[in-house]
C-alpha cells in the first residue's frame, strides 16, 4: 500500500510538473481568454496523476477534455497527458476496454474534422495534423503499455513455473528420503518379527534409519525456512553408503563407477535414481544379489542397476521423473535370463 501510495503521489507530481512547464514555455498568447486556457489545461492534465487509481475513467476524462480544448482553440498540451494516462489502461487487464478507447478517440477526432470543414481552421497547426500527431502519441503509448503487459505477464508466468517446480523437486526428495528409510525399516521390522534372534540388530538399524530419515527431513525443512545453510547434496561419492545398508538388508551389492565427475543436478539424480533402485530391490526382491553400474562420458551418464531376483515395475515414477528432468531415457522389467533390469541415460553438457 505504501509503495502504491508513493507511485500516485509521484504521478500528481509529474502532472503538477507539466502544467507547470507548459504555462512558462507557452505563455498566455493564445485566441482563447487567459483564464479558459489555465482552466483547460489544469482540468486536462491534473486528472493524469490519478491514473494508477481509476485508469479507464481518469483516461476517459482527460481524453474527452483534450478534445474539448482543441474544438475551443486552447490546446497546448499535445495529448501527452492522455497518452500518460492511456499507458496505465494498456499495461492493465484491458479486457474489452480497447472498445471504449476506440470510441472517445474516433468521437474527438470526427468533432474536430466536422468543425474544421465548417468553419475553417482554427488553430495554429492544421486540424488533420492534429489527428493525426494525437493518433500518433496515443497509439505509441498504447504499444508501449501493451508491450510492458506481454512481458509481465511471462515474467509472471516464468516465476509460477519457478514455484512449481521447486515444490516438486521438494516432494521428490522428500518421497526419495521417505521411501527409501520406510522401505529398511519394513524389512528389518519384517525380520525381526519372524527370526526373534535377530531382533537387536534389526531394531539398530531401524534406529540410525530413523534418525538418517528424521535429519534428512529436518534439513530440507531447515533449508526451506531459511534456518539451516545449504549443504552438499547427495551424489557418486555416497553410493558406497547405500550400498552398505543393502547389504545390511540381505542383498550383496556390487558398485562400479567409472568416469566422473558430474555437474550438481546430474549428480544427484544419478544418487536418487541408485537409491530408488536399490529400494525396490530391497522390498520386492530380497535376498538377492545387485549390481550397479555408473558409466559417466563427456556427454551423457548411464545408470544400470540389476538383480537376480524377481521384481515388479512398481515405484518407477520417482526415477522416470528425474531422467525427464533432463531429456534423458529410462527402461526398466525383467531379464530374458532371470532378474530384474533398471536402465537410465541422463544426457548433459
Amino acid at each position: 500500500m505504501g509503495s502504491r501510495r508513493r507511485l500516485v503521489l509521484g504521478d500528481c507530481g509529474i502532472a503538477v510538473a507539466y502544467v507547470a512547464l507548459l504555462l512558462m514555455v507557452t505563455g498566455m498568447h493564445t485566441a482563447a481568454p487567459a483564464w479558459l486556457r489555465v482552466l483547460m489545461l489544469a482540468a486536462t492534465a491534473l486528472p493524469a496523476g490519478l491514473r494508477r487509481l481509476w485508469p479507464l475513467p481518469v483516461f476517459a476524462f482527460v481524453l474527452t477534455l483534450t478534445w474539448l480544448s482543441v474544438l475551443l482553440g486552447t490546446l497546448v498540451d499535445p495529448f501527452l497527458a492522455a497518452g500518460f494516462s492511456l499507458y496505465t489502461v494498456a499495461a492493465g487487464d484491458t479486457g474489452r476496454r480497447w472498445m471504449t478507447v476506440l470510441a472517445i478517440g474516433g468521437l474527438g477526432a470526427t468533432a474536430v474534422l466536422v468543425r474544421r470543414s465548417v468553419t475553417g481552421p482554427f488553430w495554429s497547426f492544421d486540424s488533420v495534423g492534429m489527428v493525426v500527431s494525437g493518433a500518433l502519441v496515443l497509439g505509441g503509448a498504447w504499444t508501449i503499455g501493451r508491450l510492458v503487459r506481454r512481458s509481465r505477464c511471462q515474467a509472471e508466468k516464468l516465476a509460477e513455473q519457478a514455484v512449481v517446480g521447486e515444490r516438486l523437486r521438494i516432494a521428490r526428495e522428500l518421497h526419495d528420503v521417505v521411501a527409501h528409510s520406510l522401505g529398511v525399516i519394513a524389512v528389518k521390522a519384517g525380520v525381526a518379527n519372524h527370526l526373534p534372534e535377530s531382533a537387536p540388530d534389526a531394531l539398530r538399524v531401524i534406529e540410525s534409519t530413523s534418525r538418517e530419515a528424521l535429519a534428512e527431513m529436518r534439513r530440507l525443512l531447515g533449508v526451506l525456512r531459511a534456518e539451516e545453510p545449504l549443504r552438499p547434496a547427495p551424489g557418486l561419492a555416497e553410493l558406497p553408503e547405500l550400498a552398505d545398508v543393502a547389504r545390511e538388508l540381505g542383498v550383496e551389492v556390487s558398485v562400479d563407477v567409472r568416469g566422473g565427475p558430474l555437474p550438481d543436478g546430474v549428480d544427484l539424480a544419478v544418487y536418487r535414481i541408485v537409491q530408488e533402485a536399490l529400494t525396490n530391490v530391497v522390498r520386492h526382491a530380497a535376498p538377492t544379489s545387485c549390481q550397479v553400474l555408473v558409466d559417466v562420458t563427456e556427454t551423457a551418464v548411464r545408470v544400470d542397476v540389476t538383480n537376480q531376483g524377481r521384481q515388479s515395475s512398481h515405484g518407477l515414477a520417482g526415477m522416470r521423473e528425474r531422467v525427464a528432468m533432463f531429456d534423458g531415457a529410462l527402461t526398466a522389467g525383467p531379464r530374458p535370463g532371470g532378474g530384474f533390469a533398471v536402465s537410465a541415460r541422463v544426457p548433459y553438457g
